[in-house]
C-alpha cells in the first residue's frame, strides 16, 4: 500500500479472459483487495438495484508498458460504446484521463504488434515453389553472426498439447547470439535495411527468419544468447489462431557469468513470468527443457537455437523427408534431410532427372557458399563443402565488365556433373548461392551439348547498385527483371558459347572410361578452415576425415595464405604414344584390318605416328563423314558401317609423313 494524493492506493493487475489489461492504482481501497482482478462479464449501472450498498473506489492507469498503455485506453474506448452517457471528467480532484490511446512509447517491451497473425501464413509463401529456401534463411543468418559450426537437424519430442510425439526441426549456431533489441528487430515487422554494405553480410531485407520458420512449420522458438544476456522468443500461429493483433512472447535475462536474472530495463519480473508461462502453454518447452536446451551454450558460451514445430504438411505425410543415420557409420550410413516429392526444379533446356542440389539438404549445402568457411552437419554428419571453382577440369578464368562493372567468371568440367548430365552457371551474390546450373546462351535450348560444363560467378558489384538499389529478390532465390540482368545474361552466353566452340565442340579421341579430374585437388584445414592446393594425381578421398595443414601431403602450417583459383593448362596427354584412334565400345577399339591395310599402302607400308591435330576432328567433319557412311553403306551391317567410319577418318586426316611433297 502506497501514499497517492493523500490516499492510499494499491497496484493492482486487471485482467479478462486470463490476459492482462493493464496494471492499475486503485485509489481509496475501503477494504483489502486481491492482487489481481479477473473481468468475467460487464453489467450496466442501471441493470444493478442495490447501488448504494456497493463499496467504491478509483482506478488509475499505472500501465507497464506500451502494450498496457494501448490495452487500457481500447478497455476505456469499449466502456464508452456500452455506457454513452457515463463521462468521467474528473478523478480524485482533478485527474481527467483520455479515452484515446496514448502515443506510443519507445520502451523496447512490446509482446504484440499491429498486424493480423494470417499475415504469418502469407510470409510462408515468399518460399511456396521451394523449402529450401527457407532453411537456407536461416543458414544465412548463422553465417551473419560469424557461427563456426552449424547444426540442422530433425528429431522427434513429445508434445502435450497434440499429445504424441512429433518432428521438430532445429538449427543450431555458435555465433555471437543477439540481445535483446537484436531479437526483437528479428521477429518484428518493417525495420528498414541496413545503409551500410557490408560484403560479407547476406541478411538485408529484416524478413529472412520470418518468412523462413512460417514456411516450414506454424511454431518457432528462438532461444539465443550472448555474453551478457540471454532472450527467448516465440513466434507462433498456434498462439494467435483467433486473435485480430499478432502477439510475439519476448523473455529477456541478464547474464553476469552464470547467475541469471531478468532484464528489468526491458521488462518487468511480472511481464517476464507471464511471457514465460505463455510460451509453455503454448510449445512443447516446459523448464526443464528450457533448462537442457540453454545447456547447449556451455560455459561462456554464445550462439543462437531456431526451434520449428507443427512442420509443414505434403498429404498425409511431411514436406520435408529425414532419415537419422548410423553414428560412427561410413558416409553411405549418414542421415539426411530431403523434400519428400523430389521433384527436379524447371530450368530450361533440362535434360537431366539427376539434380540432387534439387532435393537433398545436404547437397544443396555444400555448394551454398562460395567461400565455404562454416562447418555444417545434417542430421549429424559433417557436409563437405564443394568449392565448385576449385573442382573443375580446363579451367577457364574469363574477366569483363557489364555497365561498367568488373565481373570475374569461371569456366571448367565438372565430372561429377557430367556423371549427372547437368551443366550451367552458379551465380553467388554476396557469397551466397542465388541461382544454380543457370543456362545462358546455346545450352538454353539443349543443356546436353554443354554437357559437365559448369561456371561460377560472383555477381554482387553488379547487383548491388550504387543508389542502394538491390537487383535480389527478398527470397534470394533468383534476380529481379533489370537491365544489369539482362547485359549479364547476354555476357555469360557469350563467353559460355566462346568455351563450347573452343574446348567442347571439337572431339578429342581418349581412352574409354577417361575421368575428368580437376585441375587441382582441394582440401580444406579443419582448424583455419582455408583451402590448400594439392596434385591433380592425389585422391582426395584418402585423406581422414579430420585434416590439418600439418598433415601430409601439404606439410605446411596454417598461417601460409590460401592460394587462389587460376586457368588450368589444355592438353591431351603429356606423351603422344599414349593415344591412338580408338572409339569407347567395343567395336571400336581397334582399327579395321581393312582400313589399317589400305592406310599402310598409302603410307608405304609405314603408319606414322599422329600428332595432336591429328587426334581432332571437328564435329562437322564427324556428322559429313558419318553421313557419307550411311550413304554408301546403308545396308551394311552395323559394323560394316563401324569399320568404314573408322577408315574416312584416317583418310580424312593422313600423317603428315604420308602426304606427297
Amino acid at each position: 500500500m502506497q501514499s497517492f494524493a493523500g490516499s492510499s492506493r494499491l497496484l493492482i493487475k486487471l485482467t479478462k479472459d486470463q490476459k492482462i489489461i493493464s496494471r492499475v492504482a486503485c485509489v481509496g481501497p475501503p477494504t483489502q483487495m486481491p492482487a489481481v482482478w479477473a473481468i468475467t462479464s460487464i453489467v450496466r449501472k442501471e441493470k444493478i438495484d442495490c447501488q448504494s450498498s456497493l463499496l467504491g473506489c478509483s482506478l488509475i492507469p499505472a500501465c507497464e508498458d506500451h502494450h498496457q498503455e494501448k490495452e487500457w485506453g481500447s478497455f476505456l474506448e469499449f466502456l464508452q460504446k456500452i455506457s454513452p452517457e457515463q463521462r468521467y471528467p474528473e478523478v480524485n480532484g482533478g485527474y481527467s484521463c483520455d479515452l484515446k490511446p496514448k502515443e506510443q512509447s519507445r520502451s523496447s517491451d512490446r509482446n504484440f504488434v499491429v498486424a493480423h497473425p494470417s499475415y504469418l501464413k502469407t510470409l510462408g509463401q515468399a518460399h511456396s515453389c521451394w523449402i529450401f529456401g527457407a532453411i537456407a534463411e536461416l543458414v544465412d543468418n548463422s553465417r551473419d553472426a560469424k557461427a563456426t559450426k552449424l547444426e540442422v537437424a530433425i528429431s522427434m519430442i513429445y508434445s502435450k498439447i497434440s499429445g504424441k510425439d512429433i518432428p521438430m526441426l532445429s538449427v543450431i549456431d555458435d555465433g555471437r547470439g543477439m540481445s535483446h533489441t537484436d531479437i526483437y528487430r528479428m521477429i518484428s515487422f518493417g525495420h528498414g535495411q541496413s545503409e551500410a554494405d557490408d560484403p560479407d553480410h547476406i541478411g538485408r531485407y529484416g524478413i529472412g527468419f520470418k518468412t523462413g520458420a512460417m514456411r516450414l512449420g506454424k511454431d518457432a522458438l528462438v532461444l539465443t544468447q550472448t555474453a551478457n544476456s540471454r532472450s527467448i522468443a516465440f513466434l507462433s500461429q498456434s498462439l494467435n489462431e483467433g486473435k485480430d493483433n499478432l502477439e510475439i512472447p519476448i523473455v529477456s535475462y541478464r547474464r553476469i557469468g552464470q547467475y541469471m536474472e531478468v532484464d528489468t530495463s526491458v521488462h518487468n519480473e511480472d511481464s517476464a513470468k507471464y511471457n514465460l508461462k505463455t510460451i509453455k502453454r503454448f510449445s512443447p518447452f516446459d523448464k526443464y527443457l528450457i533448462g537442457e536446451k540453454t545447456g547447449i551454450f556451455k560455459e561462456n558460451g554464445t550462439g543462437t537455437q531456431i526451434y520449428i514445430w507443427n512442420l509443414d504438411e505434403w498429404g498425409s505425410a511431411y514436406s520435408l523427408q529425414w532419415e537419422a543415420g548410423m553414428a560412427g557409420g561410413s558416409s553411405f550410413h549418414h542421415g539426411g534431410i530431403f523434400i519428400r516429392s523430389k521433384r527436379i526444379r524447371s530450368r530450361p533446356g533440362q535434360m537431366s532427372h539427376t539434380v540432387p542440389l534439387d532435393y537433398s539438404l545436404k547437397s544443396y549445402l555444400e555448394v551454398i557458399f562460395l567461400d565455404p568457411r562454416m562447418k555444417i552437419y545434417v542430421q549429424g554428419a559433417l557436409v563437405k563443402s564443394r568449392p565448385l571453382a576449385k573442382s573443375l577440369n580446363k579451367t577457364v578464368v574469363e574477366n569483363g565488365k557489364v555497365l561498367g562493372k568488373s565481373i570475374q567468371l569461371t569456366l571448367g568440367r565438372s565430372q561429377l556433373e557430367w556423371e549427372q548430365a547437368n551443366c550451367g552457371i552458379f551465380l553467388y551474390w554476396h557469397g551466397r548461392l542465388i541461382e544454380a546450373y543457370k543456362r545462358v546462351g546455346s545450352i538454353i535450348h539443349n543443356g546436353d551439348c554443354g554437357r559437365g560444363i559448369i561456371g561460377v560467378i560472383d555477381v554482387t558489384p553488379l547487383m548491388d547498385d550504387s543508389n542502394g538499389q538491390v537487383w535480389v529478390h527478398n527470397n534470394k532465390q533468383g534476380f529481379q527483371d533489370c537491365e544489369a540482368y539482362a547485359e549479364l545474361e547476354n555476357w555469360l552466353g557469350k563467353k559460355v558459347d566462346e568455351y563450347l566452340d573452343k574446348y567442347v565442340d571439337k572431339i578429342q579421341v581418349k581412352k574409354g572410361n577417361t575421368q575428368y579430374k580437376p585441375d587441382h585437388e582441394w582440401v580444406q584445414c579443419d582448424k583455419c578452415r582455408k583451402w590448400r592446393m594439392l596434385s591433380s594425381d592425389f585422391d582426395s578421398k584418402t585423406l581422414p576425415l579430420e585434416w590439418f595443414c600439418f598433415m601430409k601431403p601439404f606439410n605446411g602450417r596454417c598461417e601460409i595464405p590460401e592460394e587462389e583459383v587460376g586457368s588450368g593448362l589444355i592438353t591431351i596427354s603429356t606423351k603422344r604414344n599414349g593415344y591412338s584412334i580408338k572409339e569407347p565400345s567395343e567395336s571400336r577399339n581397334s582399327l579395321p584390318e581393312k582400313a589399317t591395310s589400305q592406310s599402310e599402302e598409302i603410307c608405304d607400308g609405314k603408319l606414322s605416328e599422329p600428332d595432336e591435330d591429328d587426334v581432332r576432328l571437328s564435329k562437322r567433319q564427324r556428322t559429313r563423314a558419318t553421313r557419307s557412311c550411311y550413304d554408301e553403306k546403308s545396308n551394311e551391317t552395323e559394323e560394316d558401317d563401324d569399320e568404314l567410319l573408322a577408315f574416312m577418318r584416317v583418310r580424312s586426316r593422313l600423317p603428315r609423313s604420308c602426304k606427297k611433297s
